[in-house]
């Protein structure tokens, strides 16, 4: 399990406004991650949070775009890709990658990576935030985007 060595983030998001952007796949899994980026932006002391929803992982970019040109001050993507036995696995996690990627450095508006690509639903599921998982990428994403904006605020 991934995870060793991250860092623990105390953040103070008050007054930021966020959007997350969650594709709609995989509903269990997503809406783990959903809760879990809920919960670390309140815990933050965000209060504007708009949440929005896209079919799936591909079209998180896009609606990372329109938020960020919208006034985010950052925006959370939230997916989950499970691989199965055709290449389309890689060119969804490829596109999405690059394009959120590219939608973070091309605004410089933080984007929260919380994109699962995992080998099978178990991994997913571990990741998730649900009880019994061992990780919560999308608290873990939520709190990147915050902690990226107060960085930046700095320079």
């Amino acid at each position: 399990m991934s995870g060793a060595g991250a860092p623990t983030l105390t953040v103070d998001g008050s007054g930021l406004r966020v959007t997350v952007v969650a594709a709609s796949w995989h509903t269990v899994v997503m809406d783990g991650l959903l809760a879990g980026a809920r919960r670390a932006l309140a815990d933050a002391h965000v209060t504007d949070v708009r949440v929005v929803r896209v079919p799936g992982t591909f079209e998180l970019p896009v609606a990372a775009a329109a938020a960020a040109q919208a006034g985010a001050d950052a925006v959370v993507a939230l997916g989950v890709v499970i691989r199965g036995g055709t290449p389309h696995f890689e060119y969804v996690c490829q596109g999405a990658t690059l394009g959120l990627t590219d939608v973070a450095v091309r605004t410089g508006v933080p984007v929260g990576f919380g994109v699962l690509t995992c080998d099978d639903e178990q991994q997913a599921l571990d990741r998730a935030g649900l009880p019994g998982s061992h990780e919560d990428k999308g608290a873990e994403a939520a709190q990147a985007a915050v902690a990226t904006v107060l960085a930046l605020r700095e320079l």
